[in-house]
């Protein structure tokens, strides 16, 4: 199979991914739009599904008062001792 890009459509800037097992998972950045970062989970590097955007929350994403383009940016995914 030949994969042309590997790279979810549409507008998902500043990926971050990582392999566990035969699990690739993806985060981007949100920028200033709320929920706040996006992940993404693929088998193959073609088929994407959104998972979580796990800044959900109000008092974990507050942004009031920022200017534009001061939200979030590039998104470090890890995973360590079965955890991201």
């Amino acid at each position: 199979m030949m994969i042309q890009n590997p790279i979810p459509p549409g507008f998902n800037p500043d990926p971050s991914i990582w392999r566990v097992g035969q699990d690739y998972y993806i985060a981007t950045s949100t920028f200033e739009w709320y929920p706040g970062v996006q992940i993404h989970h693929s088998r193959d590097l073609k088929n994407w599904t959104l998972v979580c955007r796990p800044l959900d929350r109000a008092r974990q994403l507050d942004m009031r008062g920022n200017p534009d383009s001061c939200g979030i940016w590039a998104p470090c995914l890890s995973f360590a001792d079965g955890l991201f």
